[in-house]
């Protein structure tokens, strides 16, 4: 029982260590935050094999300890890559009309993963493990509605789980179970961890004050008392409320050495207000308002040979990056955009509070429109055509002189009634 509760308490919680740093705006020396999101994220698989291992034996099962912890990280490892390759080969060929379907597809692809890996013989978390590592590094379409989708549902199922918590839970039963639970925590603090750190670690010549911080970062979570539900579960005849046991120190952990890390930090001088932290374009377009628009410098433009400096920018855009030959070049003052360059623009997105609604329609063969120029459909004053997308999926930002093709899907935007419609006169240039 006692190796059942080890393996119990063997997750950490990053998120709590996550919380812990956002809510001060701490930035970690030495990429100790990556290292403990490694850390946390490697452990969950590996503490519950070892909780199958022992629950196993408790529960008389004939197994085969060596047989059952390689085929666990071998089945779960390969599937895990296995499959994550292959969502991203289907991700790049599919194209998905209705929104949400990214999202869909990634649950399905999760549940899959998982409960493959585990009839396999697997460790279904461990494979999942690495499908999100995998894909998290990758860059797809719909990757903002996963992200979106995946936070909010985060948030769920976190009020849920400690919904569950006070259903199992009962204040006598975690107070009794209170002294044995503090006598673990302090045990796994001052003792287990701290050995286990600097001897795993030392190795790999870490500073002194970064070993000491993450020795103290341990804080005990939601895995451990998912796993002690699992254990509480399956029937097994325990001497002890183990449930209340982990729940305890879980609750210790988070207020004790939740408290002490920022304070910690500090005092080892491990908090570094210029630490940079890395992020892709695809970050600030997810998280912020942020939008980032491509345009292609077809043959012949004016614009070949222009300079990044005088491309007059008006509005308040920038160009973050240029891509040639699919190589990134840094778009510098002097930079002279050449032929088939992809210039990349960068702005504030836009809100819509009157949520003017665009019309959408497919032109089919024989239509009125098909292979006409914009210029000469004579659209009404109060009608514009503000995007064009091909059969192929292609986006194509109309001009006058851009022809409308059969199977082409085109929007527009319309007027409500109640809107004014300014007249601008023509400037001199423009007659």
């Amino acid at each position: 029982e006692s190796m059942l509760i080890g393996s119990i308490m063997g997750s950490t919680d990053y998120a709590s260590v996550s919380n812990v740093l956002r809510s001060r705006n701490l930035n970690l020396r030495y990429n100790t935050a990556s290292l403990l999101e490694l850390e946390s994220g490697s452990n969950d698989p590996a503490a519950f094999t070892m909780t199958m291992v022992f629950l196993s034996l408790l529960l008389g099962t004939d197994v085969s300890i060596p047989v059952l912890i390689l085929s666990q990280i071998a089945i779960g490892l390969g599937l895990g890559f296995a499959l994550a390759y292959l969502t991203v080969k289907l991700l790049g060929l599919m194209h998905f009309e209705a929104d949400g379907l990214y999202s869909v597809f990634m649950a399905a692809t999760m549940l899959i993963t998982y409960s493959a890996t585990t009839l396999l013989g697997g460790n279904g978390y461990l494979a999942l493990y690495i499908l999100g590592i995998f894909l998290g590094n990758q860059e797809f379409r719909g990757k903002r509605d996963v992200v979106f989708f995946y936070d909010g549902l985060t948030e769920i199922m976190q009020i849920g789980l400690f919904f569950i918590l006070g259903l199992l839970s009962d204040l006598p039963s975690l107070l009794r179970a209170l002294p044995i639970s503090l006598a673990i925590m302090v045990f796994m603090t001052l003792i287990a961890r701290p050995l286990t750190v600097y001897g795993l670690m030392l190795p790999f010549r870490l500073k002194v004050k970064q070993l000491n911080l993450t020795s103290l970062a341990g804080i005990r979570g939601a895995a451990a008392i998912a796993f002690a539900i699992m254990v509480v579960n399956s029937g097994a005849q325990l001497s002890i409320d183990i449930y209340h046991v982990v729940f305890g120190i879980c609750v210790l952990s988070a207020a004790i050495q939740g408290s002490l890390m920022p304070l910690a930090a500090k005092r080892w001088d491990m908090i570094d207000p210029n630490e940079t932290v890395l992020k892709s374009f695809n970050y600030y377009l997810d998280k912020a308002k942020i939008a980032f628009l491509e345009t292609v410098v077809a043959p012949g433009s004016h614009l070949i040979g222009t300079k990044v400096k005088d491309l007059n920018l008006t509005f308040d855009f920038i160009v973050p990056k240029i891509e040639r030959n699919g190589k990134t070049i840094v778009p510098r003052g002097d930079i002279r955009l050449e032929e088939n360059d992809v210039v990349v623009l960068g702005g504030e997105t836009h809100f819509d509070k009157s949520g003017q609604e665009l019309i959408e329609f497919n032109i089919p063969s024989g239509h009125k429109w098909e292979d006409q120029l914009i210029q000469d459909l004579k659209l009404p004053h109060d009608r514009l055509i503000i995007m064009i997308r091909r059969d192929n999926g292609k986006i194509i930002v109309p001009e006058g002189k851009t022809q409308i093709l059969a199977d082409d899907k085109v929007v527009m935007i319309q007027l409500e009634k109640g809107d004014e419609f300014v007249e601008v006169p023509k400037s001199d240039e423009q007659t």
